[in-house]
């Protein structure tokens, strides 16, 4: 009278942890995958923003010193850039330029001048023939300023 085993099995029983153990690594090892590639979506951390402002200092004294600008008159055309990387790129370039014996470039031509608003000047009417003085002058059409995308749409009032 021998007590009978149950047969071996070939797999242990199944517990919570054995249970969809390759979908685990499946799933860890898409997910590494997806993150690796943060960098190209796009995202922009701090340090990626500072290294871009530096860069485009560089860049922006680098032309300056080859379009002959002087340091100042780069900070001032460019007041949100970083002072300490505009002077590094403008540096750099002089060296450059120096080593390899290059011109500067024609510097550009200043910005055109805002367009001032005129104060009209009322100037005393010369005596014209009562016949011309019944008729009344055709104004010239007021017309937006220079540079301007939003045209008037009513004229002026004449000031008292």
């Amino acid at each position: 009278m021998s007590a009978t085993l149950p047969p071996p099995t070939a797999h242990p029983p199944a517990t919570p942890w054995t249970v969809g153990r390759p979908l685990r690594w499946l799933a860890a090892a898409a997910v590494a995958t997806l993150l690796g590639g943060c960098d190209m979506l796009g995202i922009d951390t701090p340090a990626k923003q500072a290294e871009r402002r530096e860069a485009d200092g560089r860049a922006i004294g680098a032309g300056c010193r080859h379009t002959q600008r002087s340091l100042e008159d780069c900070y001032a055309a460019n007041p949100k850039a970083p002072k300490a990387a505009i002077f590094a790129g403008w540096r750099e370039m002089d060296e450059y330029m120096r080593e390899n014996n290059i011109p500067s470039a024609a510097p550009p031509a200043p910005p055109p001048a805002a367009p001032a608003e005129k104060e009209e000047i009322i100037a005393p009417q010369e005596t014209a023939p009562a016949a011309a003085k019944d008729t009344p002058a055709a104004a010239p059409a007021p017309t937006p300023p220079a540079g301007s995308i939003v045209p008037r749409l009513a004229p002026p009032t004449p000031a008292r």
